[in-house]
């Protein structure tokens, strides 16, 4: 087949199915012999799937030295989910020192092709203004583009930036849109916040009723 006469890319994929155990039996050390094959063919996404090998330790020891060297190989050839998770060990300071600046950069990098971790970490980092000025517009357009590919954490976020008008015009109901999302995706924050919206409602409604002055708004942090 392909794989043994050496083509790279089909190297790759028979790793991957190895892997993922897809139409064939799960096997990790297949998968890394099969990676490792591509990945010094420099195929790029054969090096991330080798570099998650190490993260996770399948099919090889648990490394974060190596996975970082093989994340960065295949970041350097422009790999959205390669630069995502070396901007986490940047950040983190897994197998590499800790460098936030770093991991600013490839998150940036990943995120500018579309990749939803990357969006809303990016997203904390403009809110947080840890590394990078803070900039609540800048972090309300990251979390919307991640949010919009359904990742749960930037909706709750993007939820907060509306209830509490950074970035954007105050916009309970938009926030309570976005809490609804995420929470229904299972996103803790966001339950809790929605509940406090709820409860702070029906004591307004049942204040009107009563004829007193309704309660101001709960406004949550995430």
């Amino acid at each position: 087949m392909a794989a043994d006469k050496g083509d790279a890319a089909a190297q790759c994929y028979l790793g991957i199915c190895y892997q993922t155990g897809h139409g064939i039996q799960q096997d990790y050390e297949q998968a890394v012999r099969w990676l490792r094959q591509a990945a010094d063919q420099n195929d790029a996404a054969a090096q991330c799937y080798l570099g998650f090998c190490y993260l996770n330790g399948l099919g090889v020891p648990q490394e974060m030295g190596q996975a970082a060297k093989w994340f960065r190989e295949a970041a350097d050839q422009g790999d959205p989910a390669a630069q995502f998770n070396l901007g986490v060990l940047y950040e983190t300071g897994q197998g590499v020192p800790q460098n936030y600046a770093e991991a600013v950069k490839w998150y940036h990098a990943a995120a500018e092709q579309g990749e939803p971790q990357a969006q809303f970490n990016l997203g904390v980092f403009y809110e947080s203004g840890q590394v990078v000025p803070q900039n609540y517009q800048e972090a309300v357009k990251w979390y919307r583009l991640s949010a919009e590919q359904e990742c749960a954490p930037a909706q709750c976020n993007l939820g907060l930036c509306y209830q509490a008008g950074r970035g954007v015009p105050q916009n309970v109901r938009e926030a309570v849109r976005w809490f609804i999302r995420a929470a229904r995706a299972g996103d803790k924050t966001a339950q809790h916040n929605l509940g406090v919206y709820y409860a702070t409602l029906e004591a307004a409604e049942q204040a009107t009723a009563a004829g007193e002055a309704p309660p101001e708004p709960a406004n949550e942090a995430g």
